[in-house]
């Protein structure tokens, strides 16, 4: 399935004020995998998975997807095998009801009102929320909102799943909630934040980013568990690593 391969060449990338974001990253990531992108803030995470979406092109080096290189004539095609997670979900809900963002997609994409429907209840069964469909967004949990912007990506079925920091802002069990629900996904899955815990559950791979530049590419157990590399760029052991405090008996 090589439309789902995602190869990031020699990207480099600065901002309209001059300001660089990203210096040099390459890096392969194949079909089926789940991969962490972290670092510290400024590190290049976000503006990284905005490359490969195409909503911001590289100043220099080559995005690809499958076999198609990301430019203005090819990223329409593209975005439809990418599902993007914004960080914020009030960037992605912007219709009167949940059911009206969930449909928005595909209703855009000319599928007929049948197939609409029928893929909407399934995405929305999906996030287990169902009896959310005529709820205004707005009005809706933060752990709710994240489930309605999952439900309005997967049910355009996409190859690949990128994520800007998904667990933001959610309570406990509405974090435990969606990292369950993400494991059960077979996308590629790309997934970028500072909750090293949820990365420990959910990718075997981690790239670690510092100054826009790759630190480290690796399994996931064996960085995190490098506590020199972690705090070199920024970072600390996940808590579900880190050894327990030994209490003193009086």
């Amino acid at each position: 399935m090589s439309h789902h391969i995602i190869e990031l060449e020699d990207i480099h990338y600065s901002y309209p004020d001059g300001t660089p974001a990203l210096n040099g990253i390459s890096c392969r990531i194949v079909h089926g995998e789940s991969v962490g992108i972290v670092g510290a803030n400024g590190a290049g995470k976000s503006t990284l998975l905005l490359q490969i979406n195409g909503i911001l092109v590289p100043t220099r080096g080559k995005v690809r997807i499958g076999e198609v290189v990301l430019s203005k004539k090819t990223v329409k095609e593209l975005r439809r095998r990418i599902g993007f997670l914004f960080q914020n979900p009030d960037d992605q809900l912007f219709m009167p009801t949940v059911f009206e963002d969930v449909t928005f997609g595909p209703l855009n994409l000319g599928w007929t009102p049948e197939n609409v429907e029928q893929a909407a209840k399934k995405a929305l069964e999906q996030v287990k929320c169902s009896g959310l469909k005529d709820r205004p967004p707005h009005k809706l949990s933060e752990g709710q909102k994240r489930s309605i912007c999952i439900a309005s990506v997967i049910v355009m079925d996409p190859d690949i799943l990128v994520m800007d920091e998904p667990s933001s802002n959610l309570d406990p069990r509405s974090r435990r909630q969606l990292i369950q629900l993400l494991g059960t996904f077979q996308h590629t899955k790309i997934l970028a934040t500072h909750d090293l815990d949820m990365v420990t559950e959910l990718c075997e791979r981690t790239i670690i980013l510092n100054e826009g530049r790759v630190a480290a590419d690796g399994p996931t157990a064996e960085l995190f568990s490098n506590e020199r590399l972690l705090e070199g760029n920024g970072l600390e052991r996940p808590l579900s690593m880190q050894r327990p405090h030994l209490r003193v008996s009086v």
